[in-house]
Protein backbone atom coordinates (compact mmCIF):
# COMPACT_ATOMS: atom_id res chain seq x y z
CA UNK A 1 0.00 0.00 0.00
CA UNK A 2 1.65 3.28 -1.26
CA UNK A 3 1.66 5.67 2.01
CA UNK A 4 3.13 8.41 -0.80
CA UNK A 5 2.32 9.65 -4.62
CA UNK A 6 4.74 12.49 -5.91
CA UNK A 7 3.41 13.26 -9.81
CA UNK A 8 4.78 15.65 -11.86
CA UNK A 9 6.64 17.65 -9.43
CA UNK A 10 8.19 21.17 -10.09
CA UNK A 11 9.82 23.75 -8.10
CA UNK A 12 12.24 26.90 -9.73
CA UNK A 13 13.56 29.52 -7.62
CA UNK A 14 14.32 32.86 -9.41
CA UNK A 15 13.27 30.90 -12.83
CA UNK A 16 16.29 28.52 -12.34
CA UNK A 17 14.55 24.68 -12.33
CA UNK A 18 15.77 22.71 -9.18
CA UNK A 19 12.95 20.04 -9.80
CA UNK A 20 11.58 19.11 -13.08
CA UNK A 21 8.69 16.32 -13.17
CA UNK A 22 9.76 14.48 -10.13
CA UNK A 23 7.12 11.07 -9.60
CA UNK A 24 7.81 8.72 -6.85
CA UNK A 25 5.94 6.02 -5.32
CA UNK A 26 6.75 4.91 -1.53
CA UNK A 27 5.07 2.29 0.25
CA UNK A 28 4.24 1.89 3.88
CA UNK A 29 7.20 0.44 5.77
CA UNK A 30 9.56 1.60 3.17
CA UNK A 31 12.93 3.20 3.61
CA UNK A 32 13.87 5.77 1.29
CA UNK A 33 17.82 6.91 1.64
CA UNK A 34 18.02 9.82 -0.77
CA UNK A 35 21.73 10.99 -1.79
CA UNK A 36 23.41 13.41 -4.39
CA UNK A 37 25.89 16.47 -4.64
CA UNK A 38 24.96 19.73 -3.36
CA UNK A 39 22.33 21.78 -4.53
CA UNK A 40 20.94 18.92 -6.35
CA UNK A 41 17.49 19.51 -5.13
CA UNK A 42 17.03 16.43 -2.34
CA UNK A 43 16.67 19.03 0.38
CA UNK A 44 14.04 20.89 -1.74
CA UNK A 45 12.02 17.87 -2.74
CA UNK A 46 11.39 16.94 0.59
CA UNK A 47 10.29 20.61 1.68
CA UNK A 48 8.32 20.24 -1.07
CA UNK A 49 6.37 16.92 -0.08
CA UNK A 50 4.80 18.78 3.27
CA UNK A 51 4.23 22.15 1.50
CA UNK A 52 7.06 24.45 3.32
CA UNK A 53 8.11 25.32 -0.27
CA UNK A 54 4.98 25.31 -2.49
CA UNK A 55 5.52 23.14 -5.95
CA UNK A 56 5.56 25.42 -9.37
CA UNK A 57 3.62 21.99 -10.44
CA UNK A 58 2.53 18.53 -9.50
CA UNK A 59 1.10 16.84 -6.68
CA UNK A 60 1.96 15.31 -3.50
CA UNK A 61 -0.61 12.71 -1.95
CA UNK A 62 -0.29 11.31 1.75
CA UNK A 63 -2.11 8.37 2.43
CA UNK A 64 -5.04 9.58 -0.68
CA UNK A 65 -4.85 13.07 0.55
CA UNK A 66 -3.53 15.54 -1.80
CA UNK A 67 -1.53 18.12 0.40
CA UNK A 68 -0.74 20.26 -3.09
CA UNK A 69 -4.57 20.72 -4.14
CA UNK A 70 -6.01 24.47 -4.19
CA UNK A 71 -8.00 23.97 -0.86
CA UNK A 72 -5.96 21.15 1.38
CA UNK A 73 -6.14 21.32 4.94
CA UNK A 74 -2.17 21.51 5.13
CA UNK A 75 -1.81 21.31 8.79
CA UNK A 76 -3.95 18.42 9.46
CA UNK A 77 -2.12 16.05 6.41
CA UNK A 78 1.00 17.28 8.14
CA UNK A 79 -0.04 15.76 11.00
CA UNK A 80 1.03 12.27 9.35
CA UNK A 81 4.41 13.40 8.65
CA UNK A 82 7.45 13.88 10.81
CA UNK A 83 10.39 16.46 9.52
CA UNK A 84 14.17 16.21 11.18
CA UNK A 85 15.89 19.32 10.00
CA UNK A 86 19.72 19.62 9.96
CA UNK A 87 19.41 22.11 12.32
CA UNK A 88 17.07 20.51 15.38
CA UNK A 89 15.18 23.69 15.21
CA UNK A 90 14.16 22.75 19.25
CA UNK A 91 12.03 25.39 21.06
CA UNK A 92 15.35 26.91 23.32
CA UNK A 93 12.91 28.89 25.89
CA UNK A 94 11.20 24.82 26.60
CA UNK A 95 12.91 22.72 28.62
CA UNK A 96 13.52 18.58 26.85
CA UNK A 97 9.55 17.47 27.98
CA UNK A 98 7.71 20.61 26.97
CA UNK A 99 9.54 20.23 23.57
CA UNK A 100 8.12 16.81 23.05
CA UNK A 101 4.42 17.35 24.96
CA UNK A 102 3.89 20.61 23.00
CA UNK A 103 2.36 18.62 19.82
CA UNK A 104 0.45 16.45 20.89
CA UNK A 105 -1.33 18.29 23.62
CA UNK A 106 -1.98 21.11 21.38
CA UNK A 107 -2.94 19.34 18.23
CA UNK A 108 -3.78 15.91 19.46
CA UNK A 109 -5.94 16.99 22.37
CA UNK A 110 -3.59 14.27 24.15
CA UNK A 111 -3.45 14.61 28.13
CA UNK A 112 -0.71 15.91 29.51
CA UNK A 113 0.01 13.31 31.58
CA UNK A 114 0.22 10.75 28.94
CA UNK A 115 2.23 13.04 26.71
CA UNK A 116 4.86 13.15 29.42
CA UNK A 117 4.56 9.20 29.81
CA UNK A 118 5.09 8.50 26.10
CA UNK A 119 7.91 11.21 25.95
CA UNK A 120 9.74 9.34 28.89
CA UNK A 121 9.29 6.31 27.15
CA UNK A 122 10.93 7.45 23.98
CA UNK A 123 13.49 9.35 26.09
CA UNK A 124 14.66 5.91 27.42
CA UNK A 125 14.70 4.55 24.18
CA UNK A 126 17.23 7.36 22.84
CA UNK A 127 19.05 7.05 26.04
CA UNK A 128 18.20 10.76 27.48
CA UNK A 129 15.98 9.79 30.42
CA UNK A 130 18.08 11.99 32.15
CA UNK A 131 18.14 15.14 30.52
CA UNK A 132 13.96 15.39 30.71
CA UNK A 133 13.92 18.68 32.22
CA UNK A 134 17.31 20.39 30.48
CA UNK A 135 17.28 23.19 28.11
CA UNK A 136 18.30 22.74 24.43
CA UNK A 137 21.46 24.80 25.12
CA UNK A 138 22.41 22.59 27.88
CA UNK A 139 22.80 19.72 25.47
CA UNK A 140 25.36 18.66 22.58
CA UNK A 141 24.03 18.78 19.17
CA UNK A 142 23.88 15.01 19.11
CA UNK A 143 21.27 15.19 21.92
CA UNK A 144 19.56 17.62 20.44
CA UNK A 145 18.99 15.95 17.12
CA UNK A 146 17.79 12.81 18.86
CA UNK A 147 15.23 15.00 21.15
CA UNK A 148 14.26 16.45 17.56
CA UNK A 149 13.57 12.86 16.27
CA UNK A 150 11.71 12.08 19.46
CA UNK A 151 9.37 15.18 19.20
CA UNK A 152 8.36 14.00 15.60
CA UNK A 153 7.96 10.29 17.12
CA UNK A 154 5.34 11.89 19.66
CA UNK A 155 2.85 12.73 17.18
CA UNK A 156 2.55 8.97 16.00
CA UNK A 157 3.54 9.91 12.01
CA UNK A 158 3.02 7.52 9.47
CA UNK A 159 5.87 9.20 7.36
CA UNK A 160 9.49 10.39 8.65
CA UNK A 161 11.54 13.05 6.47
CA UNK A 162 15.22 13.98 7.52
CA UNK A 163 16.76 16.12 5.87
CA UNK A 164 20.51 15.50 6.13
CA UNK A 165 19.86 14.83 10.09
CA UNK A 166 23.90 14.65 10.78
CA UNK A 167 25.15 17.44 8.67
CA UNK A 168 25.40 20.07 11.40
CA UNK A 169 27.25 17.48 13.92
CA UNK A 170 30.51 17.12 15.09
CA UNK A 171 32.00 13.98 13.80
CA UNK A 172 32.19 12.33 16.96
CA UNK A 173 27.91 12.78 17.45
CA UNK A 174 27.29 11.51 14.15
CA UNK A 175 27.22 8.01 15.30
CA UNK A 176 25.01 8.30 17.94
CA UNK A 177 22.19 9.90 15.71
CA UNK A 178 22.31 7.44 12.94
CA UNK A 179 21.75 4.11 15.80
CA UNK A 180 19.28 5.74 16.58
CA UNK A 181 17.96 6.27 13.05
CA UNK A 182 18.58 2.76 12.63
CA UNK A 183 16.60 1.85 15.51
CA UNK A 184 13.51 2.98 13.20
CA UNK A 185 14.28 1.51 10.60
CA UNK A 186 13.73 -2.13 12.54
CA UNK A 187 10.96 -0.53 13.80
CA UNK A 188 9.16 -0.31 10.09
CA UNK A 189 8.67 2.98 9.68
CA UNK A 190 8.55 5.05 6.42
CA UNK A 191 11.06 6.92 5.71
CA UNK A 192 12.77 9.04 3.69
CA UNK A 193 16.55 10.31 4.19
CA UNK A 194 18.64 12.58 2.98
CA UNK A 195 21.66 11.93 3.73
CA UNK A 196 25.78 12.17 2.60
CA UNK A 197 26.58 8.77 4.96
CA UNK A 198 27.10 6.57 2.35
CA UNK A 199 27.83 3.07 4.46
CA UNK A 200 24.51 4.16 6.54
CA UNK A 201 22.23 4.50 3.20
CA UNK A 202 23.90 1.38 2.53
CA UNK A 203 22.76 -0.38 5.32
CA UNK A 204 19.28 0.95 6.31
CA UNK A 205 17.73 1.62 2.86
CA UNK A 206 15.32 -0.49 0.74
CA UNK A 207 15.94 2.05 -1.80
CA UNK A 208 18.33 4.56 -2.81
CA UNK A 209 17.28 7.74 -4.84
CA UNK A 210 20.41 9.45 -6.64
CA UNK A 211 19.57 12.94 -7.66
CA UNK A 212 21.31 14.73 -10.62
CA UNK A 213 19.13 16.72 -13.17
CA UNK A 214 16.58 18.52 -11.76
CA UNK A 215 15.31 14.86 -10.57
CA UNK A 216 15.69 11.21 -9.84
CA UNK A 217 18.52 10.33 -12.46
CA UNK A 218 18.70 7.08 -10.98
CA UNK A 219 17.21 4.57 -8.73
CA UNK A 220 17.33 1.03 -7.08
CA UNK A 221 18.06 -1.20 -4.31
CA UNK A 222 21.72 -0.66 -2.43
CA UNK A 223 23.21 -3.40 -4.13
CA UNK A 224 22.10 -1.91 -7.41
CA UNK A 225 22.80 1.46 -7.12
CA UNK A 226 26.13 1.26 -5.07
CA UNK A 227 27.27 -2.51 -6.47
CA UNK A 228 26.42 -1.48 -10.37
CA UNK A 229 25.05 2.02 -10.99
CA UNK A 230 24.28 2.22 -14.60
CA UNK A 231 24.13 6.18 -15.62
CA UNK A 232 27.20 8.04 -16.17
CA UNK A 233 26.55 10.79 -13.18
CA UNK A 234 25.67 8.22 -10.78
CA UNK A 235 29.26 5.95 -11.40
CA UNK A 236 31.23 9.97 -11.14
CA UNK A 237 29.45 10.44 -7.63
CA UNK A 238 29.94 7.05 -6.46
CA UNK A 239 33.50 6.79 -7.49
CA UNK A 240 34.48 10.05 -5.94
CA UNK A 241 37.46 9.75 -3.18
CA UNK A 242 38.42 12.01 -0.76
CA UNK A 243 42.47 13.00 -0.58
CA UNK A 244 45.04 14.39 1.31
CA UNK A 245 48.66 14.75 1.19
CA UNK A 246 51.83 15.42 3.10
CA UNK A 247 55.52 16.27 1.24
CA UNK A 248 58.37 16.57 3.40
CA UNK A 249 61.95 17.74 1.86
CA UNK A 250 63.93 17.67 4.79
CA UNK A 251 64.48 15.82 7.87
CA UNK A 252 65.58 18.36 10.02
CA UNK A 253 62.13 20.53 9.35
CA UNK A 254 59.80 17.61 9.68
CA UNK A 255 56.63 18.60 11.20
CA UNK A 256 55.13 15.29 12.32
CA UNK A 257 52.84 17.05 14.80
CA UNK A 258 51.59 19.26 11.91
CA UNK A 259 51.32 15.99 9.71
CA UNK A 260 49.09 13.80 12.25
CA UNK A 261 47.00 16.98 12.72
CA UNK A 262 46.60 16.91 9.54
CA UNK A 263 45.72 13.68 9.39
CA UNK A 264 42.69 13.70 12.52
CA UNK A 265 41.41 16.53 10.54
CA UNK A 266 40.73 14.60 7.80
CA UNK A 267 39.38 11.69 9.47
CA UNK A 268 36.97 13.43 11.19
CA UNK A 269 35.90 15.69 8.30
CA UNK A 270 34.85 12.47 6.40
CA UNK A 271 33.70 10.56 9.51
CA UNK A 272 36.27 8.20 10.10
CA UNK A 273 36.44 6.23 13.31
CA UNK A 274 38.95 7.22 16.15
CA UNK A 275 40.74 3.61 16.21
CA UNK A 276 41.23 4.08 12.18
CA UNK A 277 41.93 7.23 12.49
CA UNK A 278 45.07 6.33 15.05
CA UNK A 279 46.07 3.03 12.72
CA UNK A 280 46.12 5.87 9.18
CA UNK A 281 48.39 7.60 11.90
CA UNK A 282 50.58 5.08 12.84
CA UNK A 283 51.50 3.65 9.70
CA UNK A 284 51.90 7.25 8.42
CA UNK A 285 54.52 7.85 10.71
CA UNK A 286 56.49 4.35 10.67
CA UNK A 287 56.61 4.53 6.78
CA UNK A 288 58.26 8.23 7.02
CA UNK A 289 60.83 7.38 9.61
CA UNK A 290 61.56 3.84 7.57
CA UNK A 291 62.75 5.34 4.58
CA UNK A 292 64.25 8.66 6.13
CA UNK A 293 66.68 5.97 7.82
CA UNK A 294 67.01 3.75 4.69
CA UNK A 295 66.49 5.08 1.73
CA UNK A 296 68.58 8.85 2.92
CA UNK A 297 70.90 7.45 5.46
CA UNK A 298 73.65 10.11 5.27
CA UNK A 299 71.42 12.84 3.82
CA UNK A 300 68.78 15.56 5.40
CA UNK A 301 66.93 16.56 1.73
CA UNK A 302 64.45 14.04 1.21
CA UNK A 303 61.74 13.81 -1.08
CA UNK A 304 58.75 11.91 0.23
CA UNK A 305 55.13 12.46 0.18
CA UNK A 306 52.46 10.82 1.48
CA UNK A 307 48.96 10.73 0.02
CA UNK A 308 46.01 9.52 1.51
CA UNK A 309 42.69 8.61 -0.15
CA UNK A 310 39.35 7.71 1.47
CA UNK A 311 36.82 6.05 -0.86
CA UNK A 312 33.52 6.61 0.38
CA UNK A 313 31.65 3.94 -1.36
CA UNK A 314 33.55 1.12 0.01
CA UNK A 315 35.14 2.43 3.17
CA UNK A 316 38.40 1.42 2.26
CA UNK A 317 41.89 3.95 3.37
CA UNK A 318 44.41 3.73 0.85
CA UNK A 319 48.04 5.33 2.03
CA UNK A 320 51.07 5.79 -0.82
CA UNK A 321 54.36 7.15 -0.05
CA UNK A 322 56.51 8.10 -2.82
CA UNK A 323 60.44 8.80 -2.29
CA UNK A 324 63.72 8.19 -4.02
CA UNK A 325 67.26 8.29 -2.59
CA UNK A 326 68.23 4.44 -2.03
CA UNK A 327 65.67 1.38 -2.75
CA UNK A 328 63.89 0.08 0.09
CA UNK A 329 61.45 -2.39 0.20
CA UNK A 330 60.04 -2.10 3.67
CA UNK A 331 57.02 -4.95 3.27
CA UNK A 332 59.82 -7.53 2.30
CA UNK A 333 62.15 -6.74 5.45
CA UNK A 334 60.75 -8.61 7.59
CA UNK A 335 59.16 -11.54 5.99
CA UNK A 336 62.67 -12.62 4.54
CA UNK A 337 64.73 -12.06 7.70
CA UNK A 338 63.19 -13.63 10.25
CA UNK A 339 65.79 -12.40 13.12
CA UNK A 340 65.49 -8.94 12.34
CA UNK A 341 62.74 -6.67 14.54
CA UNK A 342 61.44 -4.27 12.59
CA UNK A 343 58.82 -2.94 13.95
CA UNK A 344 57.85 -0.30 11.52
CA UNK A 345 57.33 -3.26 8.95
CA UNK A 346 55.62 -5.75 11.79
CA UNK A 347 53.10 -2.51 12.31
CA UNK A 348 51.83 -2.43 8.57
CA UNK A 349 52.04 -6.00 8.22
CA UNK A 350 49.40 -6.16 11.54
CA UNK A 351 47.45 -3.40 10.61
CA UNK A 352 47.22 -3.89 6.42
CA UNK A 353 43.93 -5.25 4.30
CA UNK A 354 46.78 -5.16 1.40
CA UNK A 355 50.08 -4.00 0.29
CA UNK A 356 52.54 -3.46 -2.62
CA UNK A 357 55.91 -2.45 -3.40
CA UNK A 358 57.73 -1.04 -6.34
CA UNK A 359 60.93 0.97 -7.16
CA UNK A 360 60.20 2.92 -10.10
CA UNK A 361 62.28 5.46 -11.84
CA UNK A 362 64.27 5.91 -9.37
CA UNK A 363 61.27 6.03 -7.29
CA UNK A 364 60.32 4.03 -3.76
CA UNK A 365 56.40 3.51 -4.30
CA UNK A 366 54.81 1.89 -1.40
CA UNK A 367 50.65 1.41 -1.21
CA UNK A 368 48.98 0.13 1.64
CA UNK A 369 45.10 -0.14 2.26
CA UNK A 370 43.69 -0.08 5.68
Amino acid sequence: MSILEVQGLCKSFAGLPVLQNVDLTVNEGERIAIIGGSGCGKSVFLRCLNRLEVPDAGRVLINGREITAPNADVDRIRRDMGMVFQKFHLFSHCNVMDNLCLAPTELLGMKRAEAEEKAMDLLRTVGLAAKAQAYPTHLSGGQQQRIAICRCLMMNPKLLLLDEPTSALDPTMVGEVLSVIRMLAKQKLTMLIVTHEMNFAREVADRVLFFADQGIYEQGTPEELFGNPQREKTIAFLHKHTFFDYEISSKAEFDLMNMQGGIITFTEKYGIDAHRAYRLQLCCEELIYSYFAHSYPQQDEVDIKIAITYAQTNDNIEIELTGGGLAYDILAESANDESMTNLGADIIRNTAKLSSYAYQQGKNIVKITL
